[in-house]
């Protein structure tokens, strides 16, 4: 393991709660975790970086675990880009084609397959086991429906929404995969259909009204174009919104709480 600390004398290019992004030179990048972070997350990180490029998905190369002041980081291919909800920002003309990219990147993902990533139902499970805001009828009910859905062997994102994909040069490229796992491509889609619709709503009020309505517009058609390479013959989408809305519950997103439930509630209605 290289050590280093030179890197910290310039401020990061990008930060979040976990880690920051610095500089390491022209070709390469380093997120540094913060002190409090878990040795071990680095280890993982890098693990399922490697997985997921091997696969033949368009990521980031991870390379070595570095330390830097006591801090541990993983060095990256540095990526030259922007994310794709900056671009539509700057360019709201490229709504439509950044739509069907992100269901035809998506769908390009779940051809995919590989040995050595965590299940996205024991994921689940674990979720709708710890959080405390679903009822002990409604908690038995979820893990009913759960157990009765295919488990899948599909390399899944697990956290795949539009600020996940920076748009390069030489296409778009998908990062942060920390919570890549193996599993049901109609999981990871109802992870990116909640994302767009209640989670944008959440926000509604850091959102203007325009943009809300371009949201609402881009869901539509990446549902669309999705469908249209894959179709949903057995209708899984609707059983998997509910699994995943039971599980973001133990996220403790307090915005979203109120709506997660009750879409949780009215799926099992009698």
């Amino acid at each position: 393991m290289r050590s280093s600390s030179k890197v910290l004398s310039s401020p990061p290019i990008a930060e979040g709660r976990t880690a920051e992004i610095y500089a390491w030179d022209e070709r390469y990048i380093l997120k540094l975790y913060r002190d409090w972070c878990p040795p071990d997350w680095v280890e993982y990180e890098a693990r399922i970086a490697r997985l997921v490029y091997e696969a033949g998905i368009p990521s980031p190369e991870a390379r070595e675990i570095v330390e830097v002041d006591g801090r541990r980081g993983l060095i990256y291919q540095r990526m030259e880009g922007i994310s794709m909800v900056q671009d539509l920002k700057a360019r709201p003309w490229m709504l439509l084609k950044h739509a069907h990219s992100l269901a035809e990147l998506q769908v390009h993902i779940h051809e995919k397959s590989t040995i050595g990533l965590p299940s996205y139902k024991d994921r689940l499970r674990y979720d709708i086991d710890e959080t405390p805001h679903l009822t002990d009828d409604l908690r038995r009910k979820v893990g009913d429906l759960l157990e009765r859905l295919p488990d899948g062997q599909n390399i899944c994102h697990g956290d795949f929404h539009p600020e996940n994909i920076l748009i390069t040069k030489s296409g778009p490229v998908v990062i942060d995969w920390m919570t890549a796992c193996a599993g049901s491509p109609w999981a990871d889609v109802a992870r990116t259909s909640l994302i767009l619709t209640i989670g944008v709503r959440a926000a509604a009020k850091q959102i203007p009204l325009l943009l809300q309505m371009m949201v609402r517009l881009y869901h539509r058609r990446y549902l669309w174009r999705y469908r249209t390479l894959r179709p949903d013959t057995e209708n899984e989408m609707r059983c998997w919104m509910t699994l995943i809305a039971a599980a973001r519950l133990n996220e403790n997103i307090i915005p979203e709480r109120e709506a997660l439930i009750k879409l949780v509630r009215e799926d099992f209605a009698e």
